[in-house]
């Protein structure tokens, strides 16, 4: 094993996991808003990031004449539209209902989210057979995007990512202000805390709930599209394993907390790249890169067992 050769690479390695760690990290920031206002993992908000990724590459794709500014602003746009709108339907239709019924069986709204999972990617693939006689899009390549960029210590980045590191950074900088620094904030938090006390004070939980949806849909919109501008191919089974591990992530900083849930993500996407670049250098090739998925898993069940409020959440106080 060539120690060098391995810290010679570890800046390129770091890089690419804080890129795939922005990504998980809007993802369970998703996830952390809907556990935080319901108590509800929303396990078809993997799907709603799918179907933000092909509308952004839909978009992407007929304007790829305009240029790669106007077509990446506009296939964010429409990834974070697309799958805002998605999410609030998805909340009207198959969770409200059950929530008016207030069934004591926690299982049944977990059960209605796979299920509509299920339903979300036979949709996009029978969308995708029918339009376009295939089950992949491919993101355009602009040669402005894909220049790379030299940073010290021997790393490289190309101009995409420069784009994810910004779209990320400012997602994430107004997602915070709106929940810190606004009414809207202020009445997601105390839904949060008391949806009961919450409606006493004025506050209607249904509107606050359908803008959660909302928000935490445009994150997921806009991380599809980062993603699919990244890893450049999508189909409708591309939110399954990047959904899991940023569930993973939101558990890993604190399942309903929004610092927790960036910090799971970016914790998360280094510790893969890592593990996939790694492991079959320290292996000898014995272990190849595909192994890598078992890290989510790893960290999951160690989480769960050691510490299940996870890095910044709080463990649970009955009020009596």
């Amino acid at each position: 094993m060539d120690w060098q050769i391995i810290l010679d690479i570890l800046p390129s390695v770091l890089l690419e996991g804080l890129l795939l760690g922005l990504v998980y990290a809007m993802i369970a920031l998703g996830y952390s808003m809907v556990y935080g206002v319901l108590g509800l993992i929303n396990f078809a908000h993997s799907e709603v990031f799918m179907i933000g990724a092909v509308a952004g590459a839909e978009v992407m794709i007929g304007c790829v004449h305009a240029g790669p500014a106007a077509a990446l602003v506009l296939a964010l746009l429409a990834g974070a539209l697309v799958s805002g709108m998605l999410a609030v339907l998805i909340e009207r239709v198959a969770y409200r209902p059950l929530r008016r019924r207030a069934s004591k069986v926690r299982l049944v709204p977990l059960i209605t989210a796979i299920g509509v999972s299920f339903f979300l990617q036979d949709a996009a693939r029978l969308y995708l057979g029918l339009v376009h006689d295939d089950f992949y899009r491919v993101y355009p390549n602009f040669e402005l995007l894909e220049r790379t960029m030299d940073l010290p210590l021997q790393a490289t980045i190309q101009g995409k990512g420069i784009v994810l590191m910004g779209v990320a950074a400012l997602m994430l900088g107004v997602l915070w202000f709106l929940v810190v620094r606004t009414p809207m904030g202020r009445a997601i938090r105390a839904v949060a805390q008391d949806r009961e006390a919450a409606s006493l004070m004025g506050i209607d939980p249904d509107r606050v709930i359908t803008r959660t949806f909302f928000l935490g849909g445009c994150l997921g919109g806009v991380a599809g599209v980062l993603f699919g501008l990244l890893y450049t191919q999508i189909n409708p089974y591309s939110g399954f394993f990047p959904g899991i591990k940023a569930f993973t992530a939101a558990v890993l900083g604190g399942i309903g907390s929004i610092p927790g849930a960036a910090l799971g993500g970016l914790f998360l996407g280094v510790l893969e790249i890592m593990g996939g670049t790694y492991l079959p250098l320290v292996s000898d090739g014995n272990i190849g890169t595909e192994y890598k998925d078992i890290f989510a898993f790893a960290v999951l069940i160690a989480i769960l067992l050691f510490k299940p409020s996870g890095l910044l959440g709080r463990g649970h106080v009955e009020k009596v």
